[in-house]
């Protein structure tokens, strides 16, 4: 079906837009986010990924950061050239890591939300009216017999 005459505007070029800022926005929107708040303050955008890691001392691809040798020359002797080391410009970034992955786990033995509403509701109904303390002293017998 074709379209009604008349209803099509011609678009006008926009000369107040500042183009290289609209490019760049769309550039860091286009971008993901990065999930870690260390890295993600340190980031520069003007950077590739690789020169950013590099400056925190970060490796971009752990099979080249950390080389492995081949056995089979061990039987010539080969005088094996070291890659200079890239400056760590950012070394903030990686103590920050380290102190992070350092403190404890947290521990997740919290009860489910299923369970608390149905303790709860038993409490609530029947009160302190249980048989738990037999049962505990039951099962302290039965720990001293097998002794």
């Amino acid at each position: 079906m074709p379209k009604a005459k008349g209803k099509t505007r011609r678009q006008k070029f926009g000369y107040s837009v500042n183009r290289k800022r609209l490019n760049r926005n769309a550039r860091r929107k286009a971008a993901p986010r990065i999930e870690c708040s260390h890295i993600r303050h340190a980031w520069d955008h003007a950077k590739s990924v690789r020169q950013n890691l590099a400056e925190m001392g970060l490796a971009v691809d752990p099979n080249r950061a950390v080389p492995l040798r081949k056995r089979k020359v061990k039987a010539m002797e080969v005088d094996i050239e070291e890659r200079p080391k890239e400056l760590v410009r950012k070394p903030y970034v990686l103590n920050d890591l380290e102190a992070e992955a350092s403190l404890p786990e947290k521990k997740g033995n919290t009860l489910s939300r299923d369970l608390i509403d149905y303790v709860r509701y038993m409490v609530e109904n029947h009160g302190e009216d249980y048989k738990w303390q037999d049962f505990l002293d039951s099962l302290q017998k039965r720990k001293m017999e097998v002794e």
